[in-house]
């Protein structure tokens, strides 16, 4: 354990040297030639007369992270261990120190906290000066003063740039931990959608047999042709909001229920999905007549069906190589190429990307596109983690079978973007943290808690700001961004 000698008081006489043991003029001559050979003896007798002499055994610590008692160290003999740790007590920084040195005087200068522990390695031999009894040598002594002073510069500013180092290390590990955790979504798309390509292909190729078998008339080819090279030139699903998808959807569905079309409720979402209606299909109705009309319309929908696959892959792709862009940006510290984003088209690409996931919950998602909405100009990328970030999270909230809903509007000078769920919602006092780095309230191993800090600093750099309204059976985050973004965002 430490012994100490009675805590002192500073001697106001001309010249602290004046009578001084042995042993303190030994200390004194110690201080003189390893730590402080520019100060006079007699500031340095004034520094030994309020101090007070300490001995530590091996692994006694001599402060602690956030400790808010300010001392100033001098090492005389021995080696102590600076460490630095996170939340969850990983190290982040470790060093040595060596006596003869000095610390102390940063976090009492900086008027801080301590940013280490000190712990003693092996036996330890030195002095420690009161916060009050250091402020009184720093104004008596000049010499002492200038000193410490020429030291605290040099150590502040290399901690700044270690600072600036750590904080740039740890948001990397940010942005790389954000960047798996958005991969996940495109890559569970891409592999889904390969899946069903193959097994379109597979249908394909049973019909086709099955036509070759029969032969078409020239009407029946003719009729054939034209849909397949509709369907094919359909780059990606039509964009339509909740109500008129569902009209349609029933209306294509009731006629092919009343033509005898078998799995008819299957198909039709399909077919409409590539802009296909009841009056488009009519020509093969005509040409395909009874139960031959089957046979045709399974084909035109796996045809339309691997179009929204190879759509859904190549958006897939696009999103990894815009996330890659993304961070590869942010290292470099340059700006991100800027387009011109229309809101509607941007959801709806999101949604897509997480249609596996609203159909393994059998989620029903609502949505309400504003119309006319003017385009935003932004680094797109950004904001489709955004909005694959709300709705990853809506999904993970509701219940099997649960509802979410998707609105957009514009309102001055500014568009929003409403996700909502009917979850179980968020308990207020959880509510002011979710924001915050590695905050989840999901059990765990399903969440990071780092969606919603991104989501949110994606939205604040282009000067707009993110909304929550929760409570039980409804939460709803809002999204504002304004439409005249800087070019610089």
């Amino acid at each position: 354990m430490a012994t100490a000698t009675p805590t002192p008081t500073l001697n106001q006489a001309p010249d602290c040297l004046f009578g001084r043991t042995a042993h303190e003029q030994d200390i004194i001559a110690q201080l003189h030639r390893d730590i402080f050979a520019d100060v006079p003896e007699t500031e340095l007798a004034c520094l030994v007369s309020v101090a007070q002499e300490k001995r530590h055994v091996d692994g006694e610590v001599l402060a602690t992270e956030d400790d808010r008692t300010h001392d100033f160290h001098i090492l005389l003999e021995g080696k102590v261990q600076l460490t630095r740790q996170t939340g969850d007590q990983r190290s982040l920084f470790r060093k040595n120190v060596t006596a003869p040195t000095f610390m102390g005087e940063m976090t009492i200068l900086a008027r801080g906290v301590s940013h280490f522990t000190v712990t003693s390695v092996g036996p330890l031999r030195g002095l420690r000066v009161s916060e009050e009894m250091f402020w009184q040598l720093m104004a008596s002594c000049p010499n002492l003063r200038e000193a410490i002073l020429k030291e605290f510069h040099m150590r502040w500013r290399g901690q700044a740039v270690m600072r600036s180092q750590e904080e740039r290390l740890m948001a990397l590990g940010t942005m790389t931990a954000g960047l798996m955790h958005e991969l996940n979504n495109p890559g569970a798309a891409a592999r889904r959608a390969a899946s069903l390509l193959r097994d379109n292909l597979n249908r394909m190729h049973l019909l086709a047999r099955k036509f070759s078998e029969h032969g078409h008339s020239e009407s029946q080819r003719a009729c054939l042709t034209d849909l397949q090279e509709r369907v094919l030139n359909a780059r990606r699903d039509v964009c339509m909001d909740s109500l008129q998808q569902s009209d349609r959807e029933e209306e294509l569905g009731s006629w092919l229920d009343e033509h005898g079309v078998e799995d008819a409720w299957n198909l039709a979402p399909t077919l409409v999905a590539i802009g296909m209606t009841s009056s488009d299909l009519q020509c093969l109705a005509a040409a395909f007549p009874g139960a031959e009309l089957q046979e045709p319309l399974q084909w035109l929908e796996a045809t339309a069906s691997s179009i929204q696959q190879v759509a859904l892959v190549e958006e897939s792709v696009a999103r990894v190589h815009d996330l890659a862009k993304a961070v590869k940006t942010y290292v470099h510290e340059g700006q991100g190429g800027q387009q011109s984003l229309a809101i509607n088209e941007s959801l709806h690409a999101t949604l897509m990307l997480l249609k596996h996931k609203f159909r393994e919950k059998q989620v029903t998602v609502t949505k309400e596109f504003g119309s006319n909405l003017p385009p935003l100009t932004c680094v797109c990328s950004g904001l489709n983690q955004v909005w694959t970030n709300l709705l990853d999270n809506a999904i993970d909230a509701v219940s099997q079978g649960g509802h979410i809903s998707v609105r957009t509007w514009k309102q001055d000078e500014d568009l929003y973007v409403s996700i909502g769920d009917d979850g179980p919602g968020i308990p207020e006092p959880e509510q002011q943290h979710i924001f915050e780095p590695f905050y989840t309230t999901k059990p765990a191993g399903v969440g990071t808690g780092m969606g919603l800090g991104i989501a949110q600093r994606i939205v604040e750099s282009y000067n707009g700001n993110i909304e929550l309204h929760s409570k039980p059976g409804a939460t709803e985050f809002i999204v504002r961004v304004p439409y005249e973004v800087a070019t610089d965002a």
